[in-house]
Protein backbone atom coordinates (compact mmCIF):
# COMPACT_ATOMS: atom_id res chain seq x y z
CA UNK A 1 0.00 0.00 0.00
CA UNK A 2 1.01 3.25 0.09
CA UNK A 3 2.77 3.65 3.32
CA UNK A 4 5.59 1.38 2.09
CA UNK A 5 6.90 3.48 -0.50
CA UNK A 6 9.59 5.52 -0.74
CA UNK A 7 8.89 8.73 0.82
CA UNK A 8 5.82 7.45 3.44
CA UNK A 9 8.26 8.05 6.53
CA UNK A 10 6.54 6.54 9.50
CA UNK A 11 5.88 9.15 12.26
CA UNK A 12 4.64 7.04 14.47
CA UNK A 13 2.47 3.86 15.23
CA UNK A 14 -0.23 2.43 17.27
CA UNK A 15 -2.00 -0.67 17.72
CA UNK A 16 -4.28 -0.23 14.17
CA UNK A 17 -2.81 2.79 12.78
CA UNK A 18 0.26 4.62 10.98
CA UNK A 19 0.96 7.92 11.49
CA UNK A 20 3.09 8.54 8.33
CA UNK A 21 4.64 11.68 5.77
CA UNK A 22 1.59 12.20 3.18
CA UNK A 23 3.02 10.27 -0.62
CA UNK A 24 1.76 10.97 -3.88
CA UNK A 25 0.18 7.94 -3.89
CA UNK A 26 -2.15 8.88 -1.87
CA UNK A 27 -3.63 11.99 -4.29
CA UNK A 28 -6.82 9.91 -4.88
CA UNK A 29 -7.82 9.21 -1.69
CA UNK A 30 -6.69 12.76 -0.53
CA UNK A 31 -9.39 14.29 -3.10
CA UNK A 32 -11.86 11.31 -1.90
CA UNK A 33 -11.30 13.30 1.56
CA UNK A 34 -11.36 16.88 0.77
CA UNK A 35 -13.67 17.16 -1.81
CA UNK A 36 -16.44 15.94 0.72
CA UNK A 37 -18.05 19.03 2.19
CA UNK A 38 -19.10 17.09 5.61
CA UNK A 39 -15.20 17.20 6.07
CA UNK A 40 -14.13 20.10 4.29
CA UNK A 41 -16.81 22.16 6.15
CA UNK A 42 -14.78 22.01 9.42
CA UNK A 43 -11.28 23.49 7.74
CA UNK A 44 -9.34 26.45 7.94
CA UNK A 45 -10.36 30.27 7.60
CA UNK A 46 -12.89 29.67 5.01
CA UNK A 47 -13.73 25.97 4.56
CA UNK A 48 -14.03 25.05 0.95
CA UNK A 49 -13.96 21.05 -0.37
CA UNK A 50 -11.59 20.53 -2.97
CA UNK A 51 -13.23 20.98 -6.67
CA UNK A 52 -10.37 18.92 -8.92
CA UNK A 53 -7.91 15.95 -8.24
CA UNK A 54 -5.32 18.21 -9.13
CA UNK A 55 -5.74 19.65 -5.71
CA UNK A 56 -5.11 16.91 -4.08
CA UNK A 57 -1.56 16.76 -5.01
CA UNK A 58 -1.25 20.40 -4.03
CA UNK A 59 -2.60 19.37 -0.69
CA UNK A 60 -0.08 16.68 -0.18
CA UNK A 61 2.68 18.65 -1.11
CA UNK A 62 1.43 21.38 1.26
CA UNK A 63 1.25 18.76 3.87
CA UNK A 64 4.67 18.04 3.31
CA UNK A 65 6.13 21.41 3.76
CA UNK A 66 3.99 21.87 6.99
CA UNK A 67 5.80 18.77 8.26
CA UNK A 68 8.93 20.49 9.43
CA UNK A 69 11.48 19.03 12.09
CA UNK A 70 10.48 15.71 14.05
CA UNK A 71 7.75 17.66 15.79
CA UNK A 72 5.25 19.51 13.64
CA UNK A 73 3.40 18.15 10.76
CA UNK A 74 0.03 17.24 9.14
CA UNK A 75 0.29 13.31 8.34
CA UNK A 76 -1.73 10.74 6.83
CA UNK A 77 -3.26 8.45 9.51
CA UNK A 78 -3.17 4.93 7.75
CA UNK A 79 -5.37 1.82 8.90
CA UNK A 80 -2.94 -1.01 9.71
CA UNK A 81 -5.57 -3.72 9.02
CA UNK A 82 -6.22 -2.26 5.01
CA UNK A 83 -3.87 0.14 4.20
CA UNK A 84 -6.37 2.84 3.75
CA UNK A 85 -5.83 6.20 4.13
CA UNK A 86 -8.52 7.03 7.22
CA UNK A 87 -7.48 10.93 7.02
CA UNK A 88 -4.91 13.07 8.85
CA UNK A 89 -3.90 14.29 11.80
CA UNK A 90 -1.90 17.41 12.42
CA UNK A 91 0.30 19.22 15.48
CA UNK A 92 1.22 22.84 14.05
CA UNK A 93 1.25 26.29 15.33
CA UNK A 94 -1.46 27.90 16.00
CA UNK A 95 -1.43 30.74 12.68
CA UNK A 96 -0.78 34.17 13.83
CA UNK A 97 -0.34 32.46 17.51
CA UNK A 98 1.89 33.58 20.73
CA UNK A 99 3.52 29.98 20.46
CA UNK A 100 0.33 27.83 20.70
CA UNK A 101 0.33 24.37 19.47
CA UNK A 102 -3.22 22.82 18.08
CA UNK A 103 -3.77 19.77 17.48
CA UNK A 104 -6.69 18.64 14.68
CA UNK A 105 -7.98 15.53 12.62
CA UNK A 106 -9.77 14.98 9.55
CA UNK A 107 -11.13 11.79 8.78
CA UNK A 108 -12.77 10.53 5.89
CA UNK A 109 -16.89 9.78 6.61
CA UNK A 110 -16.04 5.90 6.12
CA UNK A 111 -13.61 5.98 8.89
CA UNK A 112 -16.18 8.35 11.83
CA UNK A 113 -17.67 6.34 14.94
CA UNK A 114 -14.69 3.89 15.28
CA UNK A 115 -12.04 5.58 17.64
CA UNK A 116 -9.51 6.70 14.71
CA UNK A 117 -9.32 10.43 15.44
CA UNK A 118 -8.89 9.47 19.35
CA UNK A 119 -6.51 7.28 18.78
CA UNK A 120 -4.23 8.77 16.17
CA UNK A 121 -4.98 12.36 18.63
CA UNK A 122 -3.96 10.66 21.52
CA UNK A 123 -0.91 9.14 20.02
CA UNK A 124 -0.05 12.69 18.44
CA UNK A 125 -0.53 14.20 22.00
CA UNK A 126 2.40 11.92 24.06
CA UNK A 127 4.59 12.60 21.24
CA UNK A 128 4.23 16.54 21.48
CA UNK A 129 4.29 16.33 25.62
CA UNK A 130 7.33 13.48 24.71
CA UNK A 131 9.24 16.64 22.85
CA UNK A 132 8.57 19.17 25.29
CA UNK A 133 5.09 20.90 24.59
CA UNK A 134 3.79 21.87 27.97
CA UNK A 135 0.17 22.77 26.33
CA UNK A 136 -1.98 21.69 23.32
CA UNK A 137 -4.92 22.98 21.86
CA UNK A 138 -7.72 22.00 19.80
CA UNK A 139 -9.31 24.74 18.16
CA UNK A 140 -12.77 24.02 16.27
CA UNK A 141 -16.11 25.66 14.76
CA UNK A 142 -18.31 25.39 18.17
CA UNK A 143 -20.96 23.33 16.24
CA UNK A 144 -18.75 20.68 15.36
CA UNK A 145 -19.78 18.25 17.94
CA UNK A 146 -18.02 14.65 16.53
CA UNK A 147 -14.24 16.96 17.05
CA UNK A 148 -15.87 18.43 20.51
CA UNK A 149 -16.43 14.51 21.41
CA UNK A 150 -12.97 13.74 20.74
CA UNK A 151 -11.35 16.12 22.45
CA UNK A 152 -13.54 15.21 25.63
CA UNK A 153 -12.37 11.33 25.34
CA UNK A 154 -8.81 12.77 25.22
CA UNK A 155 -9.22 14.68 28.76
CA UNK A 156 -9.04 18.16 26.98
CA UNK A 157 -10.60 21.22 29.36
CA UNK A 158 -12.96 23.57 27.21
CA UNK A 159 -11.52 27.12 27.61
CA UNK A 160 -14.52 28.70 25.80
CA UNK A 161 -14.97 30.48 22.68
CA UNK A 162 -12.35 32.71 21.28
CA UNK A 163 -11.94 34.55 18.23
CA UNK A 164 -7.96 35.22 18.47
CA UNK A 165 -7.62 32.77 15.39
CA UNK A 166 -8.52 32.00 12.34
CA UNK A 167 -10.74 35.29 11.82
CA UNK A 168 -13.90 33.20 13.49
CA UNK A 169 -15.61 32.73 16.64
CA UNK A 170 -14.33 28.99 17.49
CA UNK A 171 -14.14 27.21 20.52
CA UNK A 172 -10.70 25.94 22.48
CA UNK A 173 -9.63 23.02 23.93
CA UNK A 174 -6.47 22.14 25.83
CA UNK A 175 -4.41 19.76 27.42
CA UNK A 176 -1.42 19.67 29.36
CA UNK A 177 1.03 16.30 29.84
CA UNK A 178 -0.76 16.09 33.88
CA UNK A 179 -4.25 16.43 32.13
CA UNK A 180 -3.73 12.84 30.75
CA UNK A 181 -2.19 14.27 27.35
CA UNK A 182 -0.01 11.15 27.87
CA UNK A 183 -0.79 7.93 25.91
Amino acid sequence: MAGTEPGSETVLTTERLVVRQWTVADQERAFDIYSRWEVAQWLGRTPRALAHPEEARQYIEHCRERSTGPRYGVWAVERRDTGVVAGAVLLLPVPDGDGEVEIGWHLHPDSWGRGIATEAARAVLAKGFADGLTEIRAILAPDNTRSAAVCRRLGMTSAGLTDRWYGRELAEFRIGPAQGGQA
